[in-house]
């Protein structure tokens, strides 16, 4: 198969990923991104439907429930988000005979370790949405197929609720910030996981052995760093030396669910196998104020 001439079935494509996902899939062939009005994870035979009247070659969700303190006042709901969804599209990927790609989390780890985790590790995590996120891949695994899951990290772009956004936001309000400084891991841009995604997917429907490139990766920057240094980079990036930034730990924040201490993943495995190139976290935050820049300027000149 030609890869210009495929079907993809895009869910979630008004979120931070799949946002970026429909410009980066669309020269792959024809993107059907169906809205929440016509799918709902939430409800399986939405998703069943929606499989059948795509007829897809590739299914790629990244559609999932990402409130990490709400999941756990909302199990169930998360639950049905993240592992009951997944797989149902899992078997209907199986019977319509096409491609799944699928993204979880770096929050299914405990945050034991002290260097970057391998898809070899064993996930063990210690908060509801990193629960359902483990148990969604572990349903998917169970289905079989085509499937492919891609865990990232620290995702941000300039769209809905993350780090980056909340950050800037609380700039404009306060000189001074602090930041939990004790907890690590790889800030991932949303545009490049998106391109990557897209590589990938190349991959999956052009290769003459597909079913050798199924199962797990990883798939983040490279490099590490704690939310406060992340937060430093950001107001560098962003020309803001009027705002303070102080480390804390995290002990001083109250927050309804725990979080892993490390998480940091390491991307070698993806990058073998689809010769990809992994940019340094800070070279990813460089671009996106670029395309920050760029989307302002382009902004101005259509108004």
């Amino acid at each position: 198969m030609s890869d210009a001439t495929a079907t993809i079935l895009l869910l979630g494509a008004t979120g931070q990923v799949g946002h970026e996902l429909a410009r980066t899939l669309a020269p792959l062939g024809t993107v059907q991104a169906p809205g929440r009005a016509e799918v709902d994870l939430g409800a399986p035979d939405t998703l069943r439907r929606a499989v059948r009247q795509a007829a897809p070659d590739l299914i790629v969700n990244a559609a999932a429930y990402t409130d990490v303190d709400g999941a756990e006042s909302e199990p169930e709901r998360a639950a049905a988000l993240n592992t009951e969804a997944p797989h149902v599209l899992a078997e209907a990927a199986r019977d319509a005979e096409a491609w799944l790609v699928h993204y979880s989390t770096d929050y299914v780890f405990d945050g034991e370790k002290r260097t970057p985790y391998t898809e070899d590790d064993a996930p063990n995590p210690i908060n509801v949405y990193g629960r359902t996120k483990w148990e969604g891949e572990q349903a998917l695994r169970a289905v079989g197929g085509r499937v492919l899951v891609l865990r990232t990290s620290w995702v941000y772009s300039d769209r809905r609720s993350n780090f980056v956004r909340t950050m800037l936001g609380l700039a404009d309000e306060h000189d001074t910030l602090t930041v939990v400084d004790d907890q690590m891991g790889v800030p991932t841009w949303a545009g490049w996981l998106a391109e990557a995604t897209a590589t990938i997917s190349t991959r999956l429907l052009t290769a003459s052995d597909p079913s050798s490139l199924r199962g797990l990766y990883h798939l983040a920057g490279t490099g590490q760093t704690s939310w406060y240094g992340f937060a430093k980079a950001i107001f560098a990036q962003f020309d803001r030396a009027d705002v303070t930034v102080e480390p804390v730990s995290s002990d001083e924040y109250d927050t309804a669910a725990p979080r892993p201490a490390y998480t940091a993943l390491d991307s070698s495995r993806a990058r073998a196998a689809f010769d990809l190139a992994l940019p340094s976290w800070t070279a990813q935050l460089a671009r996106f104020r670029e395309h920050v820049a760029q989307s302002a300027a382009d902004a101005g000149t259509s108004g």
